[in-house]
């Protein structure tokens, strides 16, 4: 799928010719069947092709072989009658094209495009094709990266304007397809900067895990409601964090101690968490959390996951009781920000480096100093700032947007024996 042709030598392997070789281009299709490469392979060989490119791909069971060539201009056609002549028993397609005209190797893509959701439509990728092409940009290559628990596709694109900053109007414009179509997307420059992440840090509260504690805790004095009221309003962003904290807090004076035991039980993960922070861990990322939440509750959690690094408020405790207050340093939104840029620090690892995940206001500042904000299923105040957006209730996604692919997590869970998928619900 092309949405509209550019061609930019500037941009394009350039990769010379040897003399008396012209280019042309070279393409098999068919059902796959073991042999075929090696026979197109052979018969380019006794033909004496130069290979400046080769792409290979297997999509349930139809191989389509591609590859762009330096050839000898009158042996041609006998090129052509020899792969067809092997292949066509296969049932095997074959074309060529020779011209002196002919582009060079495959563009460099600029950017990449991810697309998530259940379902994607052809209308879904369609929608983002005009708007690719309304914005001058290429769609190169199309791949699937995810089949479970959402389906997910990669774009790479060639922008019209590739500088840093230039696909800005783009992006605003993908954000509103998202919000119309349902489905998740996001943009980010390629290259090696896209691999560049080594250190991700997590909101906790509706992002790591699927509850707010302070609601579960309220829910032993019987005040569950009313502390949810002041929670949303402040990840809406209409309460200061610190002033909320301390006026939900005190709904939780003369609770006993145990009841932090009790909910700590309770805490379900959010779908997903186990897998990506299983995965990213494998790829080397230093992982953590900060949370507006308790380190009481947050503790244990990070022991199980393995994460890194945490950094929650403390309750204060006395006589086996809860007084109502918190200690220390309260972790508002300004904090996670600070405490982020720490975590990088004390792990040598630059800001562009870091990524950071969360759902409400408290949180704007975290995502707006990492290299990239993803917000999850996330309230419009941060959704507003974030460089990426997740609405489904999977946490598999932030590897997806990190290009990280389901066939590369399910192989590495296969080798360990963590392999498994939870039925979805329909």
């Amino acid at each position: 799928m092309s949405s509209v042709d550019q061609p930019n030598s500037s941009r394009h392997l350039t990769v010379s010719l040897a003399p008396g070789l012209s280019p042309g281009v070279v393409t098999v299709t068919g059902p796959d069947a073991p042999g075929v490469s090696a026979d197109f392979f052979r018969i380019l060989a006794d033909h004496g092709v130069q290979l400046l490119d080769v792409e290979q791909a297997n999509f349930r069971g139809t191989l389509n072989l591609a590859a762009y060539i330096g050839v000898v201009a009158g042996s041609t056609e006998a090129m052509r009658q020899a792969l067809t002549d092997e292949l066509s028993g296969r049932e095997m397609t074959v074309t060529l094209d020779v011209d002196d005209e002919l582009e060079g190797s495959r563009a460099r893509s600029t950017h990449a495009v991810i697309v998530l959701g259940n379902p994607v439509t052809a209308e879904h990728i369609s929608a983002i094709g005009q708007t690719l092409v309304d914005h001058g940009a290429n769609i190169d290559r199309i791949r699937g990266i995810a089949d479970y628990p959402v389906t997910g596709l990669e774009l790479k694109v060639t922008a019209a304007d590739p500088t840093p900053g230039g696909s800005a109007a783009l992006r605003q414009a993908l954000a509103t397809v998202s919000h119309a179509t349902g489905v998740d997307i996001a943009i980010q420059r390629a290259g090696l900067t896209r691999r560049a992440p080594r250190l991700i840090c997590f909101d906790v509260d509706s992002t790591l895990i699927q509850q707010e504690v302070i609601e579960m805790l309220a829910a032993h004095a019987g005040r569950e409601a009313e502390v949810a009221e002041v929670t949303e309003r402040a990840m809406r962003g209409e309460l200061d964090f610190s002033e909320s904290l301390h006026e939900r807090v005190k709904a939780l004076q003369g609770l006993d101690a145990s009841v932090i035991d009790d909910v700590s039980r309770m805490i379900q993960l959010t779908p997903g968490a186990r897998t990506t922070i299983r995965t990213l861990k494998r790829l080397g990322f230093r992982t953590g959390a900060v949370s507006g939440g308790f380190v009481q509750v947050l503790e244990p959690l990070a022991r199980e996951l393995g994460l890194d690094f945490y950094r929650a408020n403390t309750l204060e405790i006395e006589d086996g009781k809860l007084t109502g207050r918190v200690i220390g340093q309260v972790i508002d939104r300004d904090v996670k920000a600070e405490s982020l840029k720490e975590f990088a620090w004390s792990n040598g690892i630059a800001l562009h480096q870091t990524v950071a995940v969360g759902d409400g206001a408290n949180d704007i500042a975290m995502l707006s100093v990492a290299g990239l904000g993803i917000a999850f299923n996330a309230k419009p105040a941060l959704r507003e700032v974030a460089d990426a957006t997740v609405n489904h209730p999977f946490l598999d996604e932030v590897l997806f947007m990190l290009g990280i692919d389901r066939e590369e997590i399910d192989a590495a869970d296969l080798e360990d024996g963590s392999y498994r998928r939870v039925p979805l619900e329909r």
